[in-house]
């Protein structure tokens, strides 16, 4: 059997954010759809594109064009964090999650965030960008 490459901690950290808020606003009343859901659901989504594509680039020492390219989607995707927070919030503010709901949602966000932080600051470090 062949042994299986471990993921990125902050990409399964993120992914269990996005499994959440699938199951979350799978509940959520209809009329928030195709608006405070949608975003949700597209901001947990593109958080995960944007953590693979960056996980993707492979980066040799000295490579500033690849190492732009990483930085640039691990900045998308701390983006993405931020506005799935601020949505979370409207969300909760609008009734379409519950108020613990919300604050399970940030606190995974906060995770994914600080993960994505350590991440940029290692690359920092190691490829001297």
């Amino acid at each position: 059997m062949a042994a299986y490459q471990s993921e990125l901690a902050v990409i399964t950290k993120a992914k269990d954010l996005c499994s959440y808020v699938m199951t979350v606003t799978d509940k959520s009343p209809k009329r928030f759809r195709f608006t405070l859901v949608a975003k949700l659901q597209s901001y947990a989504l593109n958080t995960i594109e944007n953590l693979y594509r960056a996980n993707e680039v492979f980066v040799k020492a000295g490579d500033r064009g690849k190492a732009a390219q990483r930085v640039d989607f691990q900045h998308q995707a701390l983006t993405e964090l931020k506005l799935l927070g601020y949505i979370a919030q409207l969300s909760m503010e609008q009734g379409c999650i519950l108020p613990k709901q919300y604050e399970k949602i940030t606190k995974k966000v906060h995770d994914c965030q600080n993960m994505l932080g350590a991440w940029l600051n290692s690359d920092r470090k190691r490829l001297g960008i």
